[in-house]
C-alpha cells in the first residue's frame, strides 16, 4: 500500500487502481466534539422532558421551535462525530468505470460511473480567506468534497475534506488513469 499526501493509500495494479480517502487527523479535538455532542444531546433530553410538564401553549411551541433547531444540530455535528471515527471514502479506478463508496466502516453502497459519461472533472478550489475555506477547515464540519463531475446530467463529488496539496496529487493520478483507460476503450470499439 502506497500513500498520497497524509490520508490517501492507494494500491495500483494493472487493470485498477484502488484508493481510500481517511477522515482528518484532529487529535484531542475529536474528543472535544464527542464530549460536545454528548452534553448537546443531554440538553436535548432535558428540554424534551419539559414538553411533557404543565406550560402554556406559547411556551410548548417555544421548546418545539428550539428541539427543532436543536435536532438539526445534532444530526449536523452527530454526522461529523461518526465520520471522525468511522468514516472512509473508498475509490477503485479499472478499465471501464469509476467506483465510488462513501463508507461508515465499511457500510456504504457503491456507486459506478462508467469513463465514457464522466464530463467535467475537475477540482473545487478554495480561496485563501475566503468564508468556505475558513469554514471547511473547521474541525466540528464534515467538510465538502473537493472533486467533481458530471455525469449524464446529474453532479458526483467525492474527496472531502482535503486539503490542497492533497487534492491535487489525488486528481492527477486518476485523471492520467482515467485519460489512459478512455484511449484503451476507444481502440477496443
Amino acid at each position: 500500500m502506497k500513500w498520497i499526501g497524509d490520508r490517501i493509500s492507494f494500491n495500483e495494479q494493472k487493470d485498477k487502481i484502488t484508493l481510500v480517502i481517511y477522515p482528518p487527523v484532529i487529535g484531542g479535538m475529536k474528543y472535544i466534539l464527542l464530549i460536545w455532542s454528548l452534553v448537546w444531546l443531554s440538553i436535548g433530553a432535558y428540554v424534551f422532558s419539559q414538553l411533557f410538564l404543565d406550560y402554556s401553549e406559547k411556551e410548548k411551541i417555544t421548546l418545539i421551535i428550539f428541539l427543532a433547531f436543536w435536532a438539526y444540530f445534532a444530526l449536523r455535528v452527530g454526522k461529523t462525530v461518526v465520520y471522525l471515527w468511522l468514516g472512509r471514502e473508498f475509490i477503485k479506478l479499472d478499465e471501464h468505470a469509476l467506483h465510488i463508496k462513501s463508507a461508515t466502516g465499511r457500510y456504504g453502497k457503491a456507486r459506478q460511473y462508467f469513463l465514457e459519461n464522466i464530463v467535467g472533472f475537475e477540482m473545487v478550489e478554495l480561496k485563501d480567506g475566503s468564508i468556505s475555506a475558513v469554514y471547511e477547515s473547521s474541525f466540528w464540519v464534515k467538510g465538502s468534497n473537493r472533486i467533481v463531475f458530471e455525469y449524464l446530467g446529474k453532479t458526483v463529488s467525492f474527496g472531502r475534506k482535503l486539503n490542497e496539496k492533497d487534492t491535487r496529487l489525488l486528481y492527477k493520478l486518476l485523471l492520467k488513469r482515467m485519460e489512459q483507460n478512455i484511449r484503451k476503450l476507444q481502440k477496443t470499439s
